[in-house]
């Protein structure tokens, strides 16, 4: 495999294990970047643009990256707390008033930001382009009763997570958050990361072509089999599982013009490995020009715990900070102090203010794994041995 990039001296184990990826867990193409105190230390890519193409991964090579979407889009809501437009222990229907039908009344923004709205499904799931076209969801969500009393216990809203935090921003802002984001902060830390593909950078063609992929014989460790009670609320139909990942049903194509221009900020963020890590590297301090996100209590903020224990719809333990996953069992990060997200089938990124690190990993081959990648658990391992 022929891996390009650049690795600061004591960081090889990273590569190694990139390399590993490729040669024994079934990568296709990836990259992966590492910060440490605001400055790059690894920024490595290999493998095809596409999951099932030829054509090499190059330097700017973009992908899709599912719910590691949910960490960046979480920092919009959380930059309009630091700068006083948002108040987090408000009830969401200060800002979005259809939001408080059918019993949600009660539900504040930090229910929403961790997980404990009690809507992650709708009763009844909506298209890809009723997901896709900025209204439908919205009223969904909003018209939706709740499937627990909010704010009593948490479950991952996989999917509705997207028209939560939108319509928020966009009654807080009169922007949509794609552009909030855009304006705010990707365009400032000059990262490329996007909620809403431009045409632009469609025409470029730098978005590679993601697909499903099964693990080689040789990734024994990708075939381990989930508890059965988790098999099971992923196989039965009515279960909150089920129905929380089906909330756009048919799934859209993600390779799709349409689905990438869209603004999902659930699932549908584009970037790059290196635009992760220095987005997670900003949010915990100063990155090499002088840029930062947060200030040191808005990182506080986001590494603070909101909801712990058994998760409702995920079947596991979890633990979110606001709008952050934490470090646990179900999703390790580097350690009890990171902060950020993985997204379904490989993609990762997160920030470990403790060890001043900002680290993203992104593929195009797609597992069947949810939250705890073997290839993006094995880079996370490597960077822990050169800590």
């Amino acid at each position: 495999m022929d891996i390009q990039g650049v690795v600061t001296e004591g960081f090889e184990p990273v590569r190694d294990a990139f390399v590993r990826n490729f040669e024994a867990l079934g990568d296709r193409g990836a990259a992966v970047a590492v910060y440490r105190d605001g400055r790059k230390v690894v920024d490595l890519w290999g493998g095809t643009r596409d999951a099932d193409g030829t054509a090499p991964w190059t330097e700017d090579t973009a992908q899709v990256v599912r719910s590691a979407t949910k960490g960046v889009a979480a920092a919009v809501p959380l930059l309009l707390h630091q700068r006083g437009l948002l108040d987090l222990d408000a009830p969401v229907g200060a800002y979005w008033p259809e939001f408080k039908a059918g019993g949600k009344e009660k539900v504040l923004v930090r229910d929403l930001l961790a997980h404990r709205a009690g809507v992650p499904a709708l009763d009844r799931p909506l298209t890809a382009a009723e997901a896709a076209d900025g209204v439908t969801g919205p009223r969904a969500v909003a018209a939706q009763r709740p499937f627990w009393e909010p704010g009593s216990g948490h479950g991952y809203h996989a999917q509705t997570y997207s028209w939560l935090l939108s319509e928020l921003v966009l009654r807080v802002t009169g922007r949509t958050l794609g552009r909030v984001l855009a304006e705010e902060i990707a365009e400032p830390l000059g990262v490329d990361f996007w909620i809403g593909l431009p045409d632009a950078e469609a025409e470029a063609g730098r978005v590679g072509r993601v697909a499903p992929v099964e693990p080689p014989e040789s990734a024994g460790v990708l075939r381990t089999r989930p508890r059965r009670n988790v098999s099971e609320a992923y196989a039965d139909p009515a279960s909150l599982t089920r129905r929380a990942f089906a909330a756009i049903d048919p799934l859209p194509d993600e390779n799709a013009p349409a689905y990438r221009a869209a603004e999902l900020p659930a699932s549908n963020g584009i970037g790059t490995a290196r635009a992760l890590a220095r987005f997670y590297a900003a949010t915990i301090g100063v990155v090499e020009d002088g840029a930062r996100v947060f200030t040191p209590a808005t990182t506080g903020l986001a590494a603070r715990e909101h909801s712990a224990g058994p998760d409702r719809v995920l079947v596991v333990n979890t633990r979110f900070g606001a709008g952050y996953m934490l470090h646990g069992p179900a999703s390790p990060l580097l350690s009890p102090a990171s902060f950020g997200h993985p997204g379904r089938g490989g993609s990762l990124a997160f920030a470990d203010p403790e060890a001043g690190i900002g680290f993203g990993y992104v593929t195009n081959a797609l597992a069947k794994s949810v939250t705890a990648d073997p290839r993006a658990q094995a880079l996370v391992r490597a960077l822990k041995s050169v800590r």
